[in-house]
């Protein structure tokens, strides 16, 4: 943890009863621990742990489920900030457990769902280069993480040999946009009508691909990077647009209604991947039209909306996983948590509701299973705000959160909700801070506890009291 406060401030709030109130709520775990379970994974036999040494990840993992009472359909494990690769390392280990002792077939990140088949298709049949697939399989620059190249390689080498019901799938949640604007749906489109064109009757698929290219126009208008400052750039509300929402509504329409007859001339992998393309043009063309709205809420409607395409994706991932077993998800505690999301210090901040909000508020919303992540990291834990230099007798500011669990957490360790949400109750004026030394850092806020299945909490500090 950056080292930009003083230990005495939470000192001075959090009594040493209050921190060991909390930690007793973990479930702690070394990254160097003992795992019997794992160890005996390659063998397909069972163990336990040596008792005289730290648990490792697969213990904590088991107890984790364990307390749930519930089986997942989707295990939704959230990081507060991109770019700490403590956290897809920690993913990877958890996946390798969850499925070789938990019967998961599949992970999904936080990349492009389109882009995703690249990487799905490289580790269930081998086709393609990994280094290209690393390039052209993520969005966002996610392919250049070195935890998610080991989890390629990883899924890869699993499903080698194997049959296709014993594969771990790879899916990607998110849209392609990116925070400089969004592409045209054209390309989505053409797939989405070839698809249809190919397997049904001449007539039966509206709108001819001649039309397609000119309500569409130039890529370049809809990608121009000033529309997502600037709404009178956007064209995504011209009468070319409006008319592109009506094609890609009748696109989904006809996948929809026609969907056991493309299923059996297709397959089923072949029908979900033409269903996103169709999805995905429906809904960059609704992502567009809000780029174009000079309203005050314009930001949060666009962060909205991109996190319905989110929950779309999810939930056309379990449908089509249901079967085979549950899905890890990974992804930013943004895009995953249950309590109403917000972006910026400033007041009035963007908020919006999460794919993990929309998730729960769906019909598989009792299968869902969200674990917060934070973290500490830096030479000094138990530090709060007052900034560095804090005078002695200067008022000391609310500890937050991240601060609290730093002094309690040795190393990681997962603290179920139901457990840790009274033990804060004895830390009044809990809050999150934000972190200076990283402006993409989300520290998770306390009153999102209580809507949280677990928080994941790894002490990089090297120290805790």
């Amino acid at each position: 943890m950056p080292p930009y406060t003083s230990a005495a401030s939470v000192a001075a709030l959090a009594s040493a009863a209050a921190i060991a109130s909390v930690r007793e709520t973990g479930i702690h775990f070394s990254p160097d621990g003992a795992d019997g379970a794992e160890a005996a994974g390659a063998t397909g036999a069972t163990g336990s742990a040596d008792a005289s040494g730290p648990a490792g990840l697969g213990q904590a993992v088991d107890r984790l489920l364990t307390g749930l009472g519930r089986p997942p359909l989707l295990l939704g494990l959230g990081e507060p900030t991109h770019g700490v690769e403590d956290f897809p390392e920690l993913r990877n280990g958890m996946l390798n457990h969850l499925v070789r002792h938990h019967g998961f077939r599949s992970v999904a990140l936080e990349s492009d769902t389109l882009a995703a088949a690249v990487v799905d298709d490289y580790i269930t049949t081998g086709a393609g280069d990994l280094d290209e697939v690393m390039a052209t399989g993520f969005s966002h620059g996610w392919g250049g993480s070195p935890a998610n190249r080991e989890l390629v390689v990883q899924l890869r080498d699993h499903n080698a040999g194997r049959p296709p019901p014993a594969w771990v799938r790879f899916h990607g949640i998110d849209a392609p946009t990116e925070i400089t604007g969004a592409p045209g749906p054209g390309s989505s489109l053409a797939a989405a009508h070839a698809y249809l064109a190919a397997q049904l009757p001449p007539g039966r698929v509206p709108h001819d691909p001649s039309d397609l290219d000119r309500l569409l126009g130039e890529e370049s208008a809809w990608a121009d990077p000033a529309a997502m400052r600037d709404p009178s750039r956007s064209i995504g509300a011209t009468p070319e647009a409006r008319a592109l929402r009506v094609v890609a509504d009748d696109l989904l329409a006809l996948h929809e209604s026609e969907a056991p007859a493309l299923r059996r001339a297709t397959s089923d992998l072949a029908f979900e991947r033409a269903y996103a393309q169709a999805r995905t043009a429906r809904g960059l063309l609704r992502y567009h039209a809000a780029m174009a709205s000079p309203s005050a809420d314009r930001v949060s409607v666009l962060l909205g909306l991109r996190d319905v395409m989110m929950a779309e994706n999810l939930l056309a991932v379990a449908a089509a996983e249901a079967r085979r077993g549950p899905c890890l998800v990974f992804a930013h505690n943004a895009h995953l948590q249950r309590h109403r999301s917000r972006w910026g210090a400033a007041e009035p901040a963007l908020g919006w509701w999460s794919a993990g909000a929309l998730i729960s508020a769906s019909a598989i919303g009792d299968r869902y299973v969200f674990v917060a992540g934070d973290f500490a990291e830096g030479p000094e834990p138990g530090i709060s705000a007052d900034g560095p230099g804090t005078p002695p007798d200067a008022p000391t500011a609310a500890p937050a959160l991240r601060d609290v669990l730093a002094r309690a957490t040795p190393e990681r360790a997962f603290y179920p909700a139901p457990a840790l949400t009274p033990a804060l109750a004895n830390l009044p004026g809990l809050c999150a801070h934000p972190d200076p030394a990283r402006p993409g850092y989300s520290p998770f806020d306390p009153a999102g506890v209580p809507e949280t299945d677990a928080l994941l909490f790894l002490n990089l500090t090297g120290s805790s009291d």
